[in-house]
């Protein structure tokens, strides 16, 4: 019985979980991910594939308000006001006209900023302070 739940739970093996995220202009959407520091190694008129290290999403050509407005994001940093720092020298809060938290120890043992992209998409950039 043991060898049989080990080959299943191979067989279960997974690779990757990417989200969908929401825009309500595409081509603004990319670019502002790209100041961000992701990359984007492959798009098509619908669908961008974003990376940045082993952090991936999908970008698509869609929206619908009340789903960009109730989707949070959870990005894991090493070092949250090295990316918070880099948010404020690239100007993206006045560039894009989005907003941006200042950074904040949190009761679960994190420090995290929100960010919310340029179609509502709430992102929380945090660091682990375990």
């Amino acid at each position: 019985m043991l060898e049989s739940r080990n080959n299943t739970e191979n067989d279960l093996e997974t690779v990757e979980l990417k989200a969908f995220v929401p825009s309500l202009d595409f081509d603004l959407s990319k670019r502002f991910y790209q100041d961000l520091g992701f990359r984007i190694p492959w798009s098509s008129d619908e669908l961008a594939y974003v990376s940045h290290g082993n952090c991936t999403f999908l970008l698509q050509r869609f929206y619908e308000k009340q789903l960009a407005e109730n989707l949070m994001m959870h990005l894991s940093v090493k070092n949250v006001d090295a990316w918070w720092s880099h948010l404020q020298n690239q100007n993206i809060a006045e560039k894009y006209d989005v907003k941006i938290t200042d950074p904040e120890q949190r009761p679960w043992n994190m420090r995290d900023f929100v960010l919310i992209d340029p179609s509502g998409v709430m992102w929380r950039i945090s660091e682990n302070t375990e």
